[in-house]
């Protein structure tokens, strides 16, 4: 039952986190529109247009990485009684496993890459047991 549990708690945490990651990304591109003629769905033409690229327009695929990879792995964390830490790491790791495939297939700065892999996933990771430690206490109350 154990087992069960684990593997449902990490498919539940990468669930969660994925629909979360899409949810800022959407509505990123609705309050930050990408630079004119840049089609996002085409890793070419943002390789090319890459230099247009604000700042700004890497914040919200930033916030997407981290909480969506928070929420998930809270998430796997509240879910996978006994091993919580592990399962949230995981998750973490998993969604590390994809920030490292994105930094190869689509073209960002290099400080962007470095921030994203560095920040967004582990750590968010790390943060969800803290947060799920918080939200356990107060539901022993």
């Amino acid at each position: 039952m154990t087992i069960l549990r684990i593997i449902v708690a990490v498919i539940a945490g990468l669930a969660v986190g994925v629909l979360v990651n899409m949810g800022l990304i959407m509505l990123g591109s609705a309050l930050i529109p990408v630079p004119e003629g840049v089609d996002v769905t085409d890793a070419e033409s943002i390789a090319s247009s890459i230099g247009l690229f604000e700042p700004k327009h890497f914040l919200f695929p930033f916030l997407a990485h981290a909480v969506g990879t928070l929420a998930g792995a809270t998430s796997a964390w509240l879910i996978g009684k006994p091993q919580r830490a592990p399962v949230a790491y995981v998750v973490g790791v998993f969604f590390l496993l994809g920030g490292v495939v994105n930094s190869f297939a689509i073209p960002a700065p290099v400080w962007f890459t470095a921030a994203d892999l560095l920040l967004a996933y582990l750590p968010m990771a790390w943060l969800a047991t803290m947060v799920g430690q918080q939200l356990a206490g107060r539901s022993a109350e």
